[in-house]
């Protein structure tokens, strides 16, 4: 983050700066920084912006205490746009919402993620027309045991050299997995946020 030598001339001196949550990689919101906002954000450790408007440089949540928490700064390939990583204190946008875009700043996981909300509406429908229903429907004991199942193929297919079928042993357990968290009322979210919480960064 030190070596960063942003291009302030392509813009009359100023930086777009976008401001991604750290952890949830959602985007905040967009600003603007000049160097001189650019070297305060770096000292300070908090995001701060030039304002175009008033013509000065102002610490996001300076007023409101919501502060934007410096965790990285990236630069673009051609040196002229910034990528603020950081952790939002409160909501980000002045009208209270998580973001400046109007969206609800939850962590998302990719396909998992959908995967998760297919899971959770198969549940409300009928086990003739669904596998994922019919597992709801035979309740806790054989979902757990549908994981244990799967749990113990992917161990022997692990002592093999079959790549497809190891794979598509590790897909099964994942999928029964996340049914299991939808039968005990728990999410991706909270499994993550545990592992979150035993991770010890090296020094």
């Amino acid at each position: 983050m030190d070596s960063l030598q942003p291009d302030f001339d392509k813009l009359q001196g100023l930086l777009p700066a976008v401001v991604q949550d750290a952890n949830s990689r959602v985007v905040l919101m967009v600003g603007f920084m000049n160097a001189e906002a650019f070297i305060k954000t770096r000292e300070t450790g908090l995001v701060t912006f030039f304002s175009r408007s008033r013509q000065s440089l102002w610490t996001k949540g300076e007023t409101s205490g919501n502060f934007l928490k410096v965790v990285d700064l990236a630069l673009d390939c051609d040196q002229d746009t910034l990528l603020v990583k950081a952790i939002p204190v409160g909501p980000v946008c002045h009208t209270g919402a998580d973001t400046c875009f109007n969206e609800s700043n939850q962590p998302a996981y990719g396909f998992l993620s959908h995967l998760e909300a297919v899971i959770h509406q198969r549940r409300g429908e009928q086990p003739e027309t669904s596998y994922t229903a019919s597992l709801f429907a035979k309740g806790i004991n054989k979902i757990a045991q549908k994981v244990g199942e799967e749990a113990v193929e992917v161990v022997i297919e692990a002592k093999d050299n079959d790549r497809e079928k190891f794979v598509n042993e590790c897909a099964d357990l994942l999928f029964h997995y996340m049914v299991l968290l939808e039968a005990k009322g728990e999410s991706l979210h909270e499994i993550v946020s545990v592992l979150e919480s035993r991770h010890k960064p090296r020094p």
